[in-house]
């Protein structure tokens, strides 16, 4: 794992002590804890589409629902998450603990549920809950834990870590279903536990209370994004500093940005679904689709982050979006593996330049105080306009088909990218 920074010029100034050098470690901590749970998540998440599609025989539509449900009806919880943990000191690492072992015992009411519809969206609502309380909390504290400068960097590498998760869960989901005969429940039972091993590491191995970044004065380059770093002084309190952060127009130009994309983006499950029915793929060898994609992403994470750090974090979360339009574009062509590999690279592409660069983005613009909270903000307005692009895409599935659905999808997303460009601020927009 990527821990110590490589390549630097000879004539670049020395890093003053304990800056930029390494990784802090609660963000390895943070790195670890994710990499278990998305063993566990990803588990579950390889087999539903099949479980759901092909074993219960829900619609597209249904599907597309539950889908917007498992990836964005949890925004109210997404904001009481970032709010609780900014209310006091140390609170980041148990708001977050506690929507680990929520999305954890999700797992055992999709065992418990069997082929009921309403437990199953019960279950789904309940993983989501969990990850809707843990994401802000656990971004803040990264955010946190590294300095401005560097955050591309440190959300590289936990999303590496993250990814590894990622890639390891389909494997492990793969194997289960290969050694009980397609036994969906015994997938189920072994995200359980695994998810609980999460919880434990996070116990065990993240500090209660993340150490402050040094000052920004002791950095030796500018922060490389399109907002302005907050001061000490941005507000007096955890709910008026939550306020006044995201009430700053070059943050609200980034959450609608990303919330316009949102709205524009294909859940991965469609697109795993699109690729298995092209390539005719059998159930067994379902979960070995976001394989492909977790291995890029995990590759180009770090270098993604590094990018980000030193060019501008704007141009690369753009650009993975363009990534990701040109995976759309691909399954329009006639389908053969290479062009499915194709795709899942272009998948990796766009998780390594968006996910953790677009929090690197945006977190120098909010005020410690309030870091969980603006986080939250703006992951809430993705999540739910993920929600309605996921119900937007599955109705046009349903009612035209797959290829008009996809050619609408496409033009969409070309649409919100063209806007996007014009939304975001530019770089002189740091002072």
């Amino acid at each position: 794992m990527y821990l110590a920074t490589t390549g630097r010029r000879p004539d670049a100034p020395p890093h003053p002590a304990g800056v930029g050098r390494r990784v802090p470690g609660t963000v390895v901590a943070l790195g670890a804890v994710s990499l278990v749970t998305d063993v566990s998540s990803e588990m579950v998440t390889a087999v539903l589409p099949l479980y759901l599609v092909l074993g219960l025989g829900l619609s597209p539509l249904q599907f597309g629902f539950l889908d917007g449900l498992f990836n964005g009806a949890t925004a109210l919880v997404r904001l009481l998450g970032g709010r609780l943990a900014d209310r006091g000191s140390g609170r980041h690492r148990t708001v977050a603990g506690a929507g680990y072992l929520l999305s954890a015992l999700s797992r055992l009411g999709l065992l418990m549920a069997g082929g009921a519809a309403g437990g199953i969206a019960a279950a789904l609502a309940a993983d989501r809950l969990g990850k809707g309380v843990r994401t802000a909390p656990r971004d803040a504290m990264i955010t946190l834990s590294a300095p401005p400068e560097t955050l591309g960097r440190a959300f590289g590498v936990h999303r590496a870590m993250d990814t590894t998760g990622a890639l390891l869960g389909p494997l492990v989901a793969f194997v289960v279903l290969w050694a009980t005969a397609d036994a969906y429940d015994a997938v189920f039972v072994v995200s359980f536990a695994t998810g609980l091993l999460g919880v434990v590491v996070l116990g065990l191995f993240v500090p209660a209370d993340p150490s402050a970044p040094p000052p920004r004065a002791a950095s030796t380059r500018p922060v490389p994004s399109a907002l302005p770093a907050a001061g000490p002084n941005a507000a007096p309190g955890p709910t008026g500093t939550a306020a006044r952060s995201t009430a700053d127009p070059a943050f609200r130009r980034v959450v609608a940005a990303a919330a316009l994309l949102g709205t524009a983006t294909v859940g991965d499950s469609f697109l795993y679904l699109l690729l298995q029915r092209g390539l005719d793929l059998s159930a067994a060898l379902f979960p070995l689709l976001p394989l492909g994609a977790a291995a890029c992403y995990l590759l180009l994470a770090v270098p993604a982050g590094r990018i980000a750090d030193r060019a501008g974090r704007r141009i690369p979360f753009l650009l993975g979006h363009g990534a990701l339009l040109a995976a759309y574009l691909t399954l329009l062509a006639p389908p053969s593996l290479p062009t499915a590999v194709l795709i899942l690279v272009l998948l990796g592409v766009f998780y390594a330049a968006t996910d953790g660069v677009l929090m690197a983005l945006a977190a120098p613009a909010l005020p410690a105080a309030g870091r969980a909270s603006g986080l939250a903000v703006l992951q809430t307005g993705q999540a739910l306009a993920r929600l309605v692009g996921a119900a937007g895409f599955g109705a046009a599935w349903t009612w035209w088909g797959p290829r008009p659905a996809l050619v609408a999808a496409t033009l969409a997303l070309a649409t919100a990218l063209t806007a996007a460009w014009r939304i975001l601020p530019g770089r002189k927009a740091r002072r």
